[in-house]
């Protein structure tokens, strides 16, 4: 699975660059979306590497994640109760189905697919480089680190 946070905003960008992070529903900075590793997200990905990093998501990250950021229409908060409203037992129980591939995010009724995080502590590196001399592109496994300081 792939974290894909957007950085920066859209003042000035091309058209196609703008459709592909509203696609992504990256509208804006500090949004965070989940998803499968395919071809197609990673043309997606390829073609805004300038506006957000993404990298290879951690289980434990997505379980905080989903714990402190998730959130249901109507921006309730996700807890026990709401993900058993859901279908399952627990916080834990969808967050394996979603990384199993059994359901997507924007599948599950009533759960927002978009996260909205902080901005990280400590800030970022830079938003003109890209990683590991900025914070641009592809990180790999370092997303989760990026998550934690921005959940």
């Amino acid at each position: 699975m792939f974290a894909v946070i957007r950085i920066k905003g859209t003042i000035g960008v091309r058209k196609e660059i703008e459709r592909t992070l509203r696609l992504l529903r990256l509208n804006a900075p500090n949004n965070c979306v989940v998803l499968p590793e395919t071809e197609s997200y990673k043309g997606m990905l390829e073609k805004v590497k300038d506006f957000t990093t993404y990298g290879k998501l951690s289980f434990d990250t997505f379980v905080a994640m989903l714990k402190k950021r998730g959130r249901l229409l109507g921006n309730r908060r996700l807890d026990e109760k709401s993900v058993r409203e859901l279908g399952y037992k627990s916080v834990e129980e969808l967050a394996k189905a979603v990384f199993d591939g059994k359901v997507r995010l924007k599948d599950v009724e009533k759960l927002r697919p978009v996260f909205k995080l902080t901005p990280p502590s400590k800030g970022f590196k830079s938003t003109k480089h890209h990683w590991p001399k900025g914070d641009l592109g592809d990180r790999g496994e370092d997303i989760n680190e990026l998550i934690k300081r921005m959940i």
